[in-house]
């Protein structure tokens, strides 16, 4: 339903995971659902993306990977779960602040664009939590919502593909047992974008957002104190 564009629904998701698996072994089973559901996204809106916007963010994005990768790898799984924490809360406050900020003064500049980048890069590595950052880099560009959306599809796309080797050999968060989780949960991901792409649009998205936040900051709260 997240990536159908059902915006915050993807956050709460990742704090989910993390709540039921261990954080760290939650990135990796997580990691090929998100693939197969951008394979999805990105056939449905193979016709509205914008490559320039794309192969501007994409260079930073991938900066941050590599530099997540390697903060956490030896990261303990404690102090793994307590950042994956941190940066969901701080997550959940830039989109709650985001719906109160004037968006005709965010920069269009490379420095904001590479910031944003680089940060979406390190949380996506590290909780697959770039949703926030690439937001607001994408809203500052002032796309269209239907390119909005496509256009962050296949940057995901690319990215969490590009995010595949880390997992299976340095982290070792990807195997054959949780390929094997994967395979009985991916039917949702296809009912899931189905169902989001008919609700996209009836959503009150204001007050669902809203509903989807404070749920997921309940989450992260759980997650840091158990």
């Amino acid at each position: 339903m997240s990536k159908a564009g059902l915006k915050g629904m993807g956050i709460l998701v990742v704090t989910l995971m993390a709540l039921v698996y261990e954080a760290k072994a939650s990135t990796g089973i997580l990691l090929p659902m998100l693939i197969t559901a951008d394979i999805i996204a990105v056939i449905y809106y193979r016709r509205s993306v914008r490559w320039d916007y794309l192969w501007r963010f994409l260079p930073w994005m991938v900066t941050g990977v590599i530099v997540g990768a390697i903060v956490g790898k030896e990261m303990p799984e404690e102090i793994f779960k307590k950042g994956m924490a941190a940066i969901i809360l701080i997550s959940v406050v830039i989109m709650f602040a985001w719906e109160r900020y004037d968006k005709s003064n965010i920069p269009d500049t490379w420095w904001f664009a590479g910031s944003m980048g680089f940060a979406a890069g390190f949380t996506t590595m590290i909780g697959n939590l770039a949703g926030a950052f690439s937001n607001i880099f994408f809203l500052a560009s002032r796309i269209p919502k239907v390119e909005f959306i496509g256009t962050a599809a296949w940057l995901f796309f690319f990215i969490n593909i590009f995010k595949l080797p880390f997992h299976i050999w340095s982290w070792k968060t990807i195997d054959s047992n949780t390929l094997a989780i994967d395979l009985t949960l991916i039917p949702g991901i296809f009912i899931g974008f189905y169902i989001g792409l008919k609700v996209v649009d009836k959503f009150k998205e204001h007050q669902f957002r809203k509903f989807i936040l404070v749920m997921t900051a309940i989450g992260a709260l759980v997650m840091m104190t158990r």
